[in-house]
């Protein structure tokens, strides 16, 4: 088949699916036909005779079964699925997800290109607050004066913290040839390249598209901590590095105007990058205290590395001759200091350099970056704030000269990223279970009394050690926040300090902690409030207040609250517990961070983080905004530099907007309002929640209908999908499975369920559109909810919930979902979901067929394994969960979601 009419390009259509392609950019459908047309050739080449026409049939039958309504297309579907061998079947399934990849980056590439052309279109009087930084300051200085504005900009903080959560169903191996294809396909947009170049530009990426057929879509094991430590630092090599002073440099640039590379940069360096890869051991027997000090050393030789480089080639560049830009006293005093540190290095980089004072300086820096990365004691530099002053030293010096251009161009980028990065490059965070402190401290006191702790003592106070060593090796701001999970008392906060104490021998002796409690299920929001106030009294909370100027960080978890109570009281009981525990901070003269523990999925608080941002309540975001930053989400948001400083020009505008007059006058009008109307969608949500889930025998039927047990087989993390093994309860089971195991099952529950009866038991159309326009957190729900029910598909839900032999508890879920998907359209007056978005809307709906082929497939080896009256070999059991792992993988990339 042609590139044109490949096996995996856009289909045709006649209905919305057509209008859909119809709306596709020329651009963007240009690639995924050539992308799809290669992937025909090489499913053509690969050997194994029909799998090209088994592809193409397939494909063909869900799109026909996507626009006719009869089912009997689906069914055909079905019977050609059925009649597949289990190597055909695999094959087929490895087929859709490569072309989920070819056709995600296609995604991207557009993406780019839209945001490069849109750059500097649109007037910045006629921007939205949250299109940019600068549209949010001038938004904010037209509200409170230009000096406020600036006094707040100067506040400003960013905190995204990068987790290992197990949601990137990717392997590297993988992730690698599509970042070759997606670096390939860039080329093609050159518009100086010729026929000749495009020929051979095609050549190369068919040799890649082959290599991504080829490569083994599954890890053979689960990662290790240290394989996610060195995923991240791939993130920062190829984006996070430079993408932070990109968006510093933009916003300086706008606020200095025609002074932009003359004065003195005005933008702060307000992001800090934060990690928990390598620190997070709550249910995670895998990470150790050696792996944290290991993963901490890996991230300070990243970043040296990086600091070294960029300092050499600012030295080398900076070739100005004294005579015309004389050194300062201070830059001669620093370098006979320098000449006193190493007489060798410093006759170097004179003889490299005569004459060029500001040169020799800055390259004899750039030694003593390297000399801190290799540990030279006698060269190496003490802390990232030494560093700080000898560049300032150097700066100023050129601008005392006259030479100010060259003060605040590449140096000054190096200075941010010091300030951005220390010499630690992200602040590890550790993370623990309240339970395993009390345990530890109860065993310290007599050790027959701990029979089997769930963690070895001794590995609990070798946690404190290896923070108190990596505070020693790289400063304290490398690893000081240790985070509780299931803080459900101040006990919980000082049962860490104890055990601080116990493992260094003294209070002297114990490592710098700021210990924040994460307040995760329904009852501990609740309580919040009343353990911050018993945690104040904690002489050691009082002692680190006194020393940080009364900052303090809570952390708040949206995952277990949602699966507690479900998606619309968690997002209640959230958004009310932001605002007491706000209001605490006030009252108690705190200087509150609000950490907010969100995932990628709807279920786990995802969806647009800026939207989020400008929904909270008044004073709970303040100018600092803090997140997790997880699995996918991490390389979708980061991983390419573009997106990337979009991103992160919107959650900072958001940020800085959140606190204006105006938008904190309208939350909390927002929220008086409608109070009535939260307390009723409340109550009914959760008591329609809790019918389901409290159901008897609930947990093993949920088990059966979705794929939850076997994803724990599926090597996308070291941490384990549960912190036991039962199927008969969901207290132990992690929310990711749960978010995980309802997305594949084309339900995605976990986003929408219980929404519907609530608003029906409103029943007040007016009152809901009027609040939908009005509340800010009702409409970000609401149309969050419309992007889940968009993902999720009725007649393959329908099949999933089949494989459970319980009709009551599938009709409960069909029922609510008919109802939620009433009253969303209804509310938003829309005829179709996602009318309003066309973009996403125009994703969804091409992809859908595509990911209902493989959703069959995976239906086919649920069945098999399902099937109690047929009793499978271990070979064949092998081979049903290889195909259903493949499928797993498919779907999540088709949905672009997992947990």
């Amino acid at each position: 088949m042609s590139e044109a009419a490949g096996p995996m390009s856009p289909p045709t259509a006649a209905n919305s699916r057509g209008a859909a392609r119809h709306d596709v950019p020329d651009e963007m459908r240009n690639d995924v036909r050539l992308l799809g047309g290669l992937l025909g050739e090489v499913l053509r080449e690969y050997g194994k005779p029909g799998l090209y026409e088994d592809v193409e049939r397939l494909r063909e039958l869900a799109i026909s079964a996507l626009e006719a309504p009869d089912g009997v297309h689906l069914a055909a579907a079905e019977e050609l699925v059925a009649s597949f061998t289990g190597e055909r079947a695999e094959e087929v399934a490895r087929a859709f997800t490569c072309y989920f990849h070819l056709t995600n980056l296609s995604e991207e590439l557009h993406r780019v290109r839209t945001l490069r052309a849109r750059e500097g279109e649109i007037p910045l009087d006629q921007q939205r607050p949250s299109d940019s930084i600068a549209a949010a300051f001038t938004h904010l200085a037209a509200e409170v004066g230009e000096d406020e504005a600036r006094r707040r900009l100067g506040e400003l903080e960013f905190h995204p913290v990068l987790t290992a959560h197990p949601t990137e169903a990717r392997r590297n191996a993988v992730a690698s040839s599509i970042r070759r294809v997606t670096e390939l396909m860039s080329e093609r947009d050159d518009p100086r390249w010729g026929r000749g170049a495009l020929e051979e530009n095609r050549r190369r990426l068919l040799g890649e598209v082959d290599n991504l057929w080829r490569t083994a879509q599954l890890r053979p094991a689960n990662p290790s901590p240290l394989d996610e430590v060195r995923t991240s630092l791939g993130v920062f090599d190829s984006s996070l590095f430079d993408v932070f002073t990109a968006v510093y440099r933009r916003l300086d640039d706008w606020l200095q105007g025609e002074d932009r590379g003359r004065q003195a940069p005005v933008a702060p360096a307000f992001v800090r990058l934060g990690t928990w890869i390598g620190g997070d051991r709550d249910g995670n027997p895998n990470v150790t205290a050696s792996i944290t000090r290991q993963a901490a050393a890996q991230s300070s030789d990243r970043i040296l590395a990086a600091l070294e480089r960029v300092a050499r080639d600012a030295g080398l560049g900076l070739t100005l001759d004294d005579r015309f830009t004389p050194p300062g006293k201070e830059l001669a005093a620093l370098r006979a200091r320098q000449r006193q540190l190493s007489p060798e290095v410093a006759a170097q980089a004179a003889a490299h350099s005569p004459g060029e004072s500001h040169r020799q300086v800055l390259l004899v820096i750039a030694e003593r970056i390297a000399a801190t990365r290799r540990r030279d004691a006698d060269l190496a530099y003490g802390g990232a704030a030494e560093l700080r002053r000898d560049l300032a030293v150097v700066q100023d010096s050129l601008v005392a000269a006259g030479a100010s251009r060259a003060a605040y161009g590449r140096l000054q980028e190096l200075i941010w990223q010091v300030e951005t990065f220390g010499f630690h490059l992200s602040e590890m965070e550790v993370r623990q279970h309240s339970k395993v402190h009390a345990q530890t401290l109860a065993w310290l006191e007599d050790p027959a009394a701990v029979t089997s702790p769930a963690v070895p003592p001794e590995e609990v106070l070798d946690t404190f050690r290896s923070v108190a060593a990596v505070q020693a090796r790289y400063g304290m701001d490398a690893c000081r926040r240790y985070i509780i999970s299931f803080t459900q008392s101040a006990q919980n906060i000082a049962d860490v300090y104890a055990l601080a104490e116990s493992a260094l021998g003294s209070a002297e002796a114990a490592p710098v902690l700021d210990v924040i409690p994460l307040f995760e299920t329904f009852d501990d929001l609740q309580a919040a409030p009343r353990i911050l106030d018993e945690m104040l009294a904690l002489p050691q909370v009082q002692r680190r207040l006194e020393q940080t100027g009364r900052r303090l960080e809570v952390m708040l978890g949206y995952s277990d609250s949602a699966k507690d109570v479900g998606p619309v009281s968690a997002t209640l009981a959230l958004y009310e517990a932001q605002q007491r525990i706000a209001s605490w901070a006030r009252d108690n003269d705190i200087r509150l961070t609000q950490f907010h523990g969100r995932g990628g999925a709807l279920g786990r608080g995802g969806g647009p983080a800026n939207r989020a941002i400008l929904a909270q309540p008044p004073h709970s975001v303040d100018l600092r905004f803090k997140v997790t930053e997880q699995g996918e989400v991490i390389n979708a948001r980061y991983g390419n530099p573009d997106i990337a400083v979009r991103h992160i020009e919107q959650v900072a505008a958001a940020t800085l907007m959140a606190s204006a007059p105006s938008i904190e006058k309208r939350n909390a009008a927002a929220a008086e309002r409608y109070a009535d109307l939260a307390a009723r969608m409340d109550a009914v949500s959760k008591e329609r929640f809790y019918d389901l889930i409290h159901a008897d025998g609930f947990a093993p039927w949920f088990a059966e209908v979705t794929p939850q047990e076997e994803i724990g087989l599926l090597a996308i993390g070291s941490r384990p999908s549960r912190r036991g093994l039962s199927v008969e309860s969901l207290e132990d089971l992690r929310a990711i499975p749960w978010n995980f195991a309802w997305t594949q099952a084309r339900i995605n529950l976990t986003g929408w369920f219980g929404l519907g009866s609530a608003l029906e038991a409103v029943g007040d159309l007016d009152l809901l559109r009027t609040a939908y326009a009005e509340w800010p957190l009702l409409a970000t729900m609401i149309d969050n909810v419309e992007m889940s029910l968009a993902k999720t598909d009725r007649r393959i839900a329908v099949r999933y919930l089949e494989l459970g032999g319980r009709q009551d508890l599938a009709d409960l879920v069909l029922a609510e979902l008919d109802l939620t998907a009433k009253w969303v359209l209804a509310i938003t007056d829309h005829t179709r979901l996602l009318e309003g978005h066309r973009v996403l809307g125009r994703a969804v709906q091409l992809r859908n067929p595509y990911v209902d082929a493989l959703s069959l497939l995976q239906l086919r080896a649920l069945r098999a394994l399902r099937d109690s009256s047929q009793e499978l070999s271990e070979e064949e059991v092998a081979d049903q969960h290889r195909l259903l792992l493949l499928t797993l993988k498919g779907v999540a990339a088709g949905l672009q979601n997992t947990g």
